[in-house]
């Protein structure tokens, strides 16, 4: 049925009254391999049973997250025709939990010239009554980025199955005035509305090789006027992705409170995350939002790398965050790749999975964010097993049992005394290179001691979780690891190690460790959710019951286990 444009933009005013509507990264697009995905699950051992993903066929991007009519709705970019990337549409789910989801038909998928050649990342904002819009990324005939907007046909289905799309498509798109190169000007984030009565958008992109986050500005949601600066900028960053920018509350009492993405006050702090397409690392950036400027000064920027966070430090990108209103609380999603070869992507019929949705807050330092896995996934729970305080002595290894290994949620703290057999630091290391000279093979003074991982009976494969102490500058200096250099013995797979340093210290605290295991992924949370990391892993061996499960320490010094409690984890209700 074709629609009179005339109709819609009348449609679009009813709905909307006075607001009147009228990742991406970079890929390599195997156009011959689309349909060559198999459906095949005899042989499955490397699907996730409690992370999200489709049935089938490839998956990146989190797109336009929110909560509305009671259920959390989730839209991503997705291949309906095989596992590469290619012909991408925005697929929808919803959920009641964050942990089981129901796909619905697919929301957005090309259909205007503005989006005929893709329908990109993009973010929901929900406007004055409740009202959802998404802005997201199409590209045009001519291969130009431009900017555009969907809105639900119905607002009163609270699974907004069926989207319509402005007949005045596209609102924003790069002119020869701007400088923008058609593509790099991507992947809007959600909106928020200022004191002055304008919405605020930022829009990804890059100049040369500064990356930036340029603003729009408009007061209706329809005519979008460029703003005189960017947000914010950095030079020799190159292209920046999905940008995100959101408060979050400084006060010490109510740091696990999320806020709205319009919220401006004194106890504000704002946070700006990039994803690097250079590096393929997200990058977040702590500091303050000048209202009056429109401009975000970071405490620390990317001319200093060395402070420059990450949410995670493994394989992690692309990722989005919303303001959950139901709990008050800020969820973060985040798109993981695969680390296998592309045929065997092909072979197995699904890439890409997303992590356990995280809620965020900022730390009581304020110079960083806490991430930990919604209070939901612990409803998977099954079958406890609690240690008692145990003493693991160099060179040990304890098995645990009682529990699912490839399909389990493990947490242990470390208790730490014998600060003197620290290994010498004497100067700064990237901790990814440090991490990967000192594995959890290499024998060390203060550990390493963590978790091994989808280990074999015979340790031919496994996947260490672990810390380790240095001393650096007269203090103790804490790395956390995730080593997948025996991860596998099918070496087309990427076992890259990673690893990073954690703001903890070992004489005031222990050192804690919560690792989900799902098949495939290891997601790790080290330090109370001071620092992340997510693997991805394909042992050949360490499959199905044939994957073990240990404590180990692998220093010449004990530590003691104050506690370990884990559990095997149910399948959640992923259609």
């Amino acid at each position: 049925m074709a629609f009179c444009p005339i109709l819609l933009v009348a449609l679009f005013s009813l709905i909307y009254g006075n607001y009147i509507i009228p990742i991406e990264a970079t890929h390599h697009v195997y156009r011959t391999l689309q349909s060559s995905s198999s459906d095949s699950s005899n042989h499955q051992p490397y699907r996730t049973a409690y992370h999200f993903q489709p049935h089938k066929n490839w998956i990146n991007d989190p797109n336009g997250p929110m909560r509305y009519g009671g259920f959390y709705h989730l839209f991503y970019q997705y291949n309906p025709e095989g596992a590469v990337w290619g012909n991408i549409v925005w697929a929808h789910s919803v959920s009641k939990d964050l942990v089981n989801w129901t796909p619905l038909d697919h929301a957005i998928h090309p259909s205007q010239p503005s989006d005929i050649k893709g329908c990109w990342s993009g973010s929901a904002t929900i406007l004055p009554g409740g009202k959802p819009a998404i802005l997201y990324t199409g590209i045009n005939p001519n291969n130009h980025q431009v900017q555009n907007i969907a809105i639900p046909k119905n607002i009163s289905d609270p699974l907004l199955r069926e989207w319509k799309k402005s007949p005045k498509n596209p609102l924003m798109e790069p002119t020869i005035n701007n400088k923008i190169n058609s593509s790099s000007f991507r992947d809007p984030t959600t909106s928020w509305l200022g004191k002055d009565g304008y919405w605020r958008v930022l829009i990804g992109s890059k100049i040369n090789t500064k990356g930036m986050a340029i603003m729009y500005k408009s007061k209706n949601f329809v005519n979008w006027v460029e703003a005189k600066h960017p947000l914010h900028s950095a030079e020799g960053t190159g292209m920046w992705e999905c940008p995100d920018f959101f408060p979050v509350l400084n006060k010490k009492n109510t740091l696990k409170i999320g806020v709205d993405t319009s919220m401006i006050g004194d106890d504000v702090k704002h946070v700006l995350k990039v994803s690097l397409d250079d590096t393929k690392h997200d990058h977040y950036l702590i500091g303050t939002y000048e209202t009056t400027k429109d401009i975000f000064v970071p405490e620390n920027g990317f001319v200093d790398n060395k402070f420059v966070l990450r949410y995670d430090y493994g394989k992690y990108y692309a990722s989005k965050t919303f303001f959950d209103d139901g709990k008050n609380r800020r969820i973060l999603l985040g798109w993981v790749n695969e680390s296998s070869s592309v045929a065997d992507d092909i072979k197995k019929g699904w890439s890409g999975i997303h992590t356990i949705p995280r809620t965020i807050w900022l730390h009581k330092s304020g110079k960083q964010l806490i991430q930990w896995p919604v209070k939901e996934i612990e409803n998977l729970r099954i079958n406890p097993v609690n240690w008692p305080t145990k003493v693991i002595k160099g060179g040990e290894l304890i098995p645990i049992t009682g529990v699912n290994s490839v399909q389990a949620d493990v947490e242990i703290s470390f208790e730490v005394k014998d600060f003197e057999k620290a290994e010498i630091l004497d100067h700064w290391i990237d901790p990814q290179i440090l991490c990967s000279q000192k594995g959890a093979s290499k024998k060390g003074g203060v550990g390493p001691f963590g978790l091994l991982v989808f280990a074999s009976q015979g340790l031919q494969e496994y996947t260490a979780v672990f810390f380790r102490i240095f001393k650096y500058q007269h203090k103790n200096l804490v790395l956390m690891c995730s080593d997948q250099s025996r991860s596998s013995l099918n070496k087309d797979n990427d076992m890259t190690t990673y690893g990073t340093f954690v703001d903890v210290d070992p004489l005031h605290e222990n050192l804690s460790l919560r690792t989900l295991i799902d098949h495939s992924v290891v997601e790790s949370f080290g330090g109370e959710g001071r620092a992340c990391i997510t693997a991805r892993v394909y042992p050949t061996l360490a499959i199905h019951d044939k994957a073990k499960l240990y404590a180990f320490n692998n220093g010449t010094s004990a530590v003691k286990i104050s506690r370990l409690s884990a559990w095997s984890m149910k399948k959640a209700k992923i259609y």
